[in-house]
């Protein structure tokens, strides 16, 4: 996976941040599905995701308007509800408006860009 490439701000991020229930009873391909549907969705620019325990998932939008047609989306709705029946113990989202972003890369040369 690799950090995602966001415009200029501003813009939204969705941060989603779980425990698991013990098992993984399909959470993997669901969200594996979730992040292509997503992809696919008007305003989606892009999403970063880290587990080792706790989950945090990122997601970027251009929009309110589109973070909630995304949360609204029947496919989406299905495993919303899946997971509170059999994938988290607990889940927290919160949503933000990104004012300021920067960063760092090493060129293939070993230098500082």
């Amino acid at each position: 996976m690799a950090i995602a490439a966001t415009p200029a701000t501003p813009y939204y991020a969705v941060i989603f941040t779980s425990l698991r229930t013990d098992g993984e009873n399909g959470y993997g391909k669901m969200a594996e599905a979730m992040e292509k549907l997503a992809a696919t969705q008007p305003g989606f620019l892009g999403i970063e995701s880290a587990r080792e325990g706790l989950g945090i998932t990122v997601s970027y939008w251009e929009s309110l308007e589109s973070i909630a047609a995304w949360k609204q989306n029947s496919r989406h709705l299905a495993a919303q509800e899946r997971g509170r029946d059999s994938w988290y113990e607990e889940f927290k989202v919160r949503i933000c408006r990104v004012e300021r972003d920067y960063g760092f890369e090493r060129s293939s040369s070993g230098g500082q860009i």
